[in-house]
C-alpha cells in the first residue's frame, strides 16, 4: 500500500509535466475508486475459492481440463493467487466505466469538472442525475450483461480453439458471468 502512496504522490507532485491539474479532493477520490476494485476483485477471488470447490464446479472443471490433484499441488499458487487478484482488479476497473453512468457524462467533458471551457449544463445535470443508478442491483446488472456478452463469448472463443468442451465453457464462462455481476454491483453500489 505504501508503494501506491508513493506512486500517487509522484504523480501528484509532477502532475504539470503530465499535462493535469489535480486537486487533493481528486486524489483522494481516484484512491477510493481504485479501493472499490481492489475489494471488487477480491470478490472474485473468494468466488473462485466457492465456484471451483469440488463440491460445486471444481470436479466438472477438473475432468474437462484434465487437471489432476498431483497437478494443481506442483502449481506455484502464491503466483496463481496474485495474478487472479490482478487480472480481477484489471476487469473491476473496466466495469466501473460499463456500470456508472456519471462516467460517460464526465467523458463527455473531457474528463475535469473544472476544467475551462465546462458548459453549466454539466453542472446542472450532475446535481440532477449525480447518483442516480448507482446501487448495487443496476451494477450487478450491467456486471451480469457484460459477462453474459463478452466474458463469456471471450472464454467460448478460447475453448472452440483449444479443443475444450461446453461443460467448460459453461463451468468457466459461468464463473465470469457472475464474477462480473457481483463485481459490478461492488464498483456501483460503494459510493
Amino acid at each position: 500500500m505504501e508503494n501506491l502512496f508513493l506512486i500517487v504522490g509522484f504523480f501528484y507532485s509532477n502532475q504539470s509535466k503530465f499535462g493535469y491539474n489535480l486537486k487533493t479532493e481528486q486524489i483522494m477520490e481516484m484512491g477510493q475508486l481504485l479501493l472499490h476494485c481492489l475489494v471488487a476483485a477480491f470478490s472474485a477471488l473468494v468466488l473462485g475459492f466457492i465456484w471451483y470447490n469440488p463440491k460445486v464446479f471444481g470436479g466438472i472443471w477438473m475432468r474437462e481440463t484434465g487437471m489432476t490433484e498431483e497437478k494443481a499441488k506442483g502449481a506455484n499458487m502464491a503466483v496463481m493467487l496474485i495474478m487472479t487478484l490482478f487480472y480481477s482488479f484489471l476487469i473491476a476497473f473496466i466495469l466501473q466505466m460499463l456500470t456508472i453512468h456519471q462516467f460517460g457524462a464526465l467523458g463527455m467533458i473531457g474528463g475535469d469538472p473544472a476544467a475551462e471551457g465546462v458548459k453549466p449544463s454539466y453542472a446542472a445535470f450532475m446535481a440532477d442525475y449525480g447518483t442516480n443508478f448507482r446501487t448495487f442491483k443496476h451494477g450487478a446488472l450491467h456486471g451480469f450483461m457484460a459477462g453474459l456478452f463478452f466474458a463469456l463469448p471471450v472464454v467460448g472463443v478460447g475453448a472452440l480453439y483449444e479443443r475444450r468442451s461446453w461443460k467448460y465453457v459453461l463451468v468457466a464462462g459461468g464463473f465470469w458471468v457472475v464474477a462480473c455481476m457481483i463485481m459490478g454491483g461492488i464498483v456501483c453500489g460503494w459510493q
